[in-house]
């Protein structure tokens, strides 16, 4: 029996001791970050238990620097999208955030991070992917839910899923603290959604995004549906469909190209045959005009006025048509990276990025 000099405890019992006494005082660590976080105290040091993780590529990548007009404060991280894995189990054709690295951030990692954004103003998040559900089968992201409602006190978490991984015992365990869920849904022709790459076997979607719709009613947490219009669905009339699920908000983007995602020699995916003109676009939004959900959001509202986060914790310059990023976040601070952040805050507000987000403050009939 191989021994320790702990006492002379046997080395397994002896590393079961230690492994206790380190998540203890990552725990203790936890439990004192509310107080420098309201002292603005968010230092990059390294908890036990915590691995630190440098992001690779250049800075120089990232693109010119944008502050407010003016020369004024620099910009605010209200709402950010943290896309924390690029894996995902469909293959939809358009995707603008594909599988190029396997990577994702250790959890106390992510933790650490997306409480520096708290402290730079964050007020909402936005968990996507990728396929959010796929890691840890859902663990992952719901421990990052819990985190950024019960600790940090953020107004409004939500997720974006295609939905294939969710069970209703997430929603038992992460539901309270989830305030929006989106369901990305292209067409309720079967037929269109494997066509563009939302199938998956012998599973349904749509039948899934009416299970996944009650769920949200017993669980208590805001509805909405995403919806990529493209040259297969582009003459589709989705009125009824959307009016009998009433979700909270049924987001409609104008398929866009992103090079090195779904463009040009680096991509993964060849969107150009998904593309539609503005003029379509058009038409499919005035043919559903009269759904008091709709959120419609054109090439040119969609493509700076977003706040991206990679799988690095890096914010992402979309602005000369590709994906480049910054220095991560936990190398460098929100504050320096959000500079190379390409984020139109003016385009943000016009599209209506910032709206009721708290289901707390949204009057649901349940």
């Amino acid at each position: 029996m191989q021994l320790c000099a702990l006492g002379r405890l046997p080395l397994a019992r002896a590393r079961a001791v230690l492994a206790a006494l380190r998540e203890g005082l990552s725990a203790l660590c936890r439990s004192l970050a509310p107080l420098f976080l309201s002292l603005s105290l968010c230092l990059p040091l390294a908890l036990p238990g915590w691995r630190r993780v440098s992001a690779p590529g250049p800075s120089a990548a990232a693109g010119p620097r944008r502050q407010r007009e003016g020369g004024g404060a620099a910009l605010t991280p209200t709402s950010v999208n943290y896309h924390f894995t690029r894996q995902c189990n469909y293959k939809c054709g358009f995707c603008f955030h594909t599988a190029k690295t396997s990577f994702v951030l250790p959890l106390e990692e992510a933790k650490r991070g997306l409480a520096m954004l708290k402290a730079a103003g964050m007020e909402k998040i936005n968990f996507s992917g990728g396929e959010p559900f796929l890691q840890d089968r859902g663990e992952f992201v719901g421990k990052l839910v819990q985190f950024c409602k019960q600790d940090l006190g953020l107004p409004s978490v939500s997720i974006v899923s295609n939905g294939s991984m969710i069970r209703e015992r997430w929603f038992k365990t992460y539901g309270e603290y989830l305030d929006i869920l989106a369901i990305s849904c292209d067409s309720f022709d079967e037929e269109v959604n494997v066509l563009v790459g939302r199938g998956q076997g012998k599973k349904n979607h749509v039948e899934n995004l009416h299970k996944l719709r009650q769920w949200c009613r017993d669980y208590a947490v805001a509805f909405k549906i995403n919806s990529v219009i493209n040259r297969f669905n582009v003459e589709e009339d989705m009125n009824e469909q959307i009016k009998a699920l009433n979700p909270v908000r049924w987001k409609v983007f104008q398929c866009l190209l992103i090079e090195g995602e779904n463009s040009g020699k680096d991509a993964l995916r060849e969107a150009e045959k998904f593309l539609i003109s503005d003029e379509d676009f058009e038409r499919f939004l005035d043919r559903h005009k009269g759904v008091s959900c709709l959120v419609p959001e054109s090439n040119q509202q969609m493509r700076d006025s977003y706040l991206l986060l990679d799988e690095y914790m890096r914010f992402l310059n979309c602005t000369t048509g590709r994906k480049a990023p910054s220095k991560s976040i936990l190398d460098v601070g929100v504050e320096e990276a959000i500079q190379f952040s390409g984020f139109d805050e003016k385009m943000f507000l016009k599209r209506g990025g910032k709206y009721v987000w708290s289901k707390a403050d949204m009057k649901l009939d349940w």
